[in-house]
């Protein structure tokens, strides 16, 4: 197994986020709580991606980047309580895949990061993969898109939306 299998996770997030956007929400329409909520969700893996980039790896940024990864992990569970009530059993099913996609996605993240910078001791026998660069490119370009799709679609006047109710 290579290093593309590090994609996987990646891939199938994105794939079950859209379609949990385009169909899913776009059926139901989002009240106030996820028009706000789900672009801080996406906020917070564009985080992840913004400190693997930018951070050399080391013990104490490795501990900040499973910090970081953790809130992520438990912030996009928030609007639980709401999908309770608004969601049918297959976006229930769909959530269930993205929440167990997510930390997996957040772990390629972190197996790609030795690659990006200068070889680090305690990181030494990870082997290098040579397109970590493009891949957290073209994930964090993706990633802000979607964010910027989020806020712009959910959130300008022409757009019908669910009442402000959570």
């Amino acid at each position: 197994m290579g290093p593309w299998a590090l994609l996987a996770p990646l891939v199938a997030q994105s794939t079950a986020m859209a379609f949990d956007e385009l169909y899913f929400h776009r059926k139901r329409g989002l009240g106030l709580w996820e028009r706000i909520g789900h672009p801080l969700d996406t906020l917070t893996v564009l985080v992840c991606i913004a400190w693997v980039a930018l951070a050399a790896p080391s013990p104490a940024h490795a501990a900040v980047y499973v910090g970081l990864a953790v809130f992520s992990c438990l912030f996009v569970t928030k609007d639980e309580f709401v999908h309770a009530r608004r969601c049918t059993p297959g976006e229930h099913w769909l959530h269930a895949i993205l929440f167990l996609v997510h930390p997996l996605s957040l772990a390629s993240l972190a197996l790609l990061w030795p690659s990006l910078h200068p070889p680090v001791a305690d990181l030494q026998r990870l082997p290098a993969i040579t397109s970590a660069a493009r891949i957290i490119t073209a994930q964090f370009v993706v990633t802000a898109s979607f964010c910027v799709y989020q806020t712009m679609y959910w959130n300008l006047p022409w757009k019908k939306r669910m009442p402000a109710t959570p």
